[in-house]
């Protein structure tokens, strides 16, 4: 079965409702850019997907960074003195600053109150803060919490480590018939965020399960990685490899009910950005494209000067652009099903491009071929091939001169990529176009 036939069969209601089950399976467990947390989340992806999953010492230098100390931590609670429990880690994994070094201590609520962070615009919610570069340590809460705690002596304790120990990535490689690469990434950093987050991972999950038993042209690998550190120690530990990446994604917030949107890669006219740009273009709904910037996801270390890749960042509403980013409110009630499923059926019709496109060379290029005798041309007010567009066919003919390719016939013609792949499917079969990379010979065959 080919990708469009994948596409095609897919339920994508069911498909929606299994991402959205397993996502409540991943979304308690406390992630950070190190441990275990990390490693549970990796665990329940190679139950969906075969994982090989990496650790890479702390210590160890990559590029201008080095990779950090692990962080875990085992639970964590403000107590009032008559044992209240005013802050708890067990009820929510954002009440702690993700990465504090461990405290256990008895203070005021004055000497308390630096390390407490709110968000007073949003009272009820509890914002999602990290400290992974700078030992500190601190608690999250809703605003209203705070300004009920009375003054009084408090027992703070964050039972965590801080050592050395690994970052934990998991790659999945899907073979295809050549070796260069679709790389596809998303991030496994933070705890309980469903769209900033969970979604990408549930995404890209499902992707590489629809490839599985598949050969498609390009090889897919698809990466889960903690963000910013986790891509830079990627490419340092692969950069000899790296020039086989030819298309790229960066997946992350595709759940919410927002618009589409995509962020080019730095070239900004690299087939992936024309190709995403094509299916948002015919997906009947609205979009954004915007452009590239060196500040987002992990498009900005595959994008760096250094590598320059063609890697875009793929999502609905972008991140810090809708009120509930980084907070408690972006749980799983924020994330539709419809969303979800919209997002997979995009990045599926993605792939189905970029494995569709190819360059064709007119093997009758001296006028218009005579289209009616062969079945291919309207006939007595119906086209006699049902599903076959007519200019779509004309389009390709003409365009099909072994220096545009099937996307270059689309965004020319506005036509849907699908019906021009079809069209030369057809002409090609009627021996009317063939593969660019099968020269004309000059007897009249044609070889390698």
């Amino acid at each position: 079965m080919t990708i469009a036939g994948v596409r095609a069969a897919l339920d994508l209601e069911t498909a929606a409702s299994e991402m959205l089950a397993w996502m409540a399976d991943l979304y308690p467990i406390c992630r950070s850019i190190t441990g275990d947390g990390v490693r549970e989340t990796l665990s329940l992806v190679k139950q969906q997907i075969p994982l090989t999953v990496h650790e890479v010492p702390s210590g160890t230098p990559v590029f201008d960074w080095t990779v950090p100390k692990e962080w875990n931590v085992r639970d964590a609670w403000v107590e009032t003195a008559d044992g209240e429990r005013v802050i708890d880690f067990r009820t929510s994994n954002l009440h702690v600053l993700n990465g504090s070094v461990p405290v256990h201590a008895r203070m005021s609520l004055e000497a308390l109150r630096p390390h407490l962070f709110t968000l007073p615009e949003h009272p009820d919610w509890v914002p999602y803060r990290t400290s992974y570069y700078a030992e500190r340590w601190g608690f999250c809460l809703s605003h209203n919490r705070l300004q009920r705690l009375r003054e009084g002596e408090y027992e703070v304790c964050i039972d965590a480590t801080l050592e050395n120990g690994h970052l934990t990535y998991g790659e999945c490689y899907v073979q295809g018939e050549t070796s260069d690469e679709v790389l596809l990434s998303a991030h496994v950093c933070h705890p309980s965020l469903a769209n900033d987050n969970l979604s990408g991972i549930a995404l890209l999950t499902f992707l590489a399960r629809a490839l599985a038993g598949l050969r498609p042209r390009y090889s897919y690998r698809f990466l889960f990685i903690p963000g910013t550190i986790g891509a830079i120690t990627w490419l340092a530990l692969n950069e000899a490899h790296v020039g086989r990446i030819k298309h790229g994604l960066v997946v992350a917030c595709v759940g919410d009910a927002g618009r589409s949107t995509y962020k080019k890669s730095r070239r900004g006219d690299a087939e992936i950005d024309r190709v995403v740009a094509h299916v948002l273009r015919h997906a009947g709904a609205a979009y954004e494209i915007v452009d590239f910037s060196p500040y987002g996801y992990d498009e900005r270390q595959f994008c760096s000067p250094g590598f320059d890749l063609p890697v875009g960042c793929f999502m609905r509403t972008p991140h810090g652009r809708f009120p509930e980013y980084h907070t408690s409110a972006d749980d799983l009630d924020l994330v539709q099903p419809a969303a979800l499923a919209d997002s997979l059926d995009k990045a599926l019709a993605v792939i189905e491009v970029l494995e569709g496109n190819g360059t064709y060379v007119n093997l009758n290029p001296r006028c218009e071929p005579q289209l009616g005798r062969r079945g291919l041309y309207r006939m007595l007010g119906g086209p006699a091939d049902a599903g076959l567009d007519e200019l779509a066919l004309l389009w390709t003919l003409s365009l099909s001169d072994g220096r545009h390719c099937l996307l270059d016939v689309a965004e020319r013609s506005g036509q849907p990529f699908a019906a021009v792949r079809r069209a030369a499917d057809v002409l090609e079969h009627h021996g009317l176009l063939t593969d660019a990379h099968v020269q004309p010979h000059p007897a009249g065959g044609i070889r390698p």
